[in-house]
């Protein structure tokens, strides 16, 4: 949903400061996963502290591909390093809160934590493989940006079981969506 409505909105303002930066795409994707994972630590053991430290990581996600295409150095294999370590980003922040969670005995929310995980995920296989097939796939309510705005209010709120059941149903709707969407699709082009 956001992604759709303001998947580039970003690259004519910051196109100058990206031309400026001295790394290569694929070094800010890569430093970027490297942030989250050091946040998802701080996560494990500190809901909003490790969600605060989050942010700076998203910022590195979305500046790759705007120094990427600033620069003219968009690639298959950018674009591919990029998908492989958002679906890393997404294991290791589910991962850490379903840890939160359990060391605190809340078995519920390390069972949502890992719902909402494989909801995630195959909301991103859906995709994938739908394009893989030659249909267009990147519809529905709970993509990246909505799952990790979700989980950011939920964690630094103290509201992150709920965050969590929502989470988990709205993953699992989008793969719905999607699957509804592609079959449309498949169906046209047949």
């Amino acid at each position: 949903m956001l992604s759709e409505k303001f998947g580039h909105a970003l690259d004519k303002p910051l196109k100058e400061f990206a031309g400026r930066i001295p790394l290569s795409p694929n070094f800010i994707t890569v430093a970027g996963f490297a942030l989250t994972v050091a946040s998802s630590l701080l996560l494990a053991h500190n809901l909003t502290l490790g969600a605060f430290c989050l942010l700076p990581a998203g910022l590195f996600d979305m500046l790759d591909g705007i120094v990427a295409r600033s620069r003219g150095e968009s690639s298959s294999f950018g674009a591919f390093l990029d998908s492989l370590l958002d679906r890393y980003s997404d294991s290791v922040i589910l991962l850490a809160i379903a840890w939160n969670l359990g060391s605190t005995g809340h078995m519920t929310g390390v069972f949502l934590s890992v719902v909402a995980l494989v909801g995630s995920l195959i909301v991103s296989y859906v995709r994938a493989r739908a394009e893989g097939l030659g249909v267009s796939c990147s519809n529905g309510l709970m993509e990246r940006p909505e799952r990790l705005i979700l989980l950011f209010i939920g964690a630094v709120s103290g509201y992150i079981v709920p965050a969590l059941w929502l989470l988990a149903g709205l993953t699992h709707f989008t793969v719905l969506q999607r699957v509804l969407h592609a079959r449309k699709q498949f169906k046209m082009a047949n």
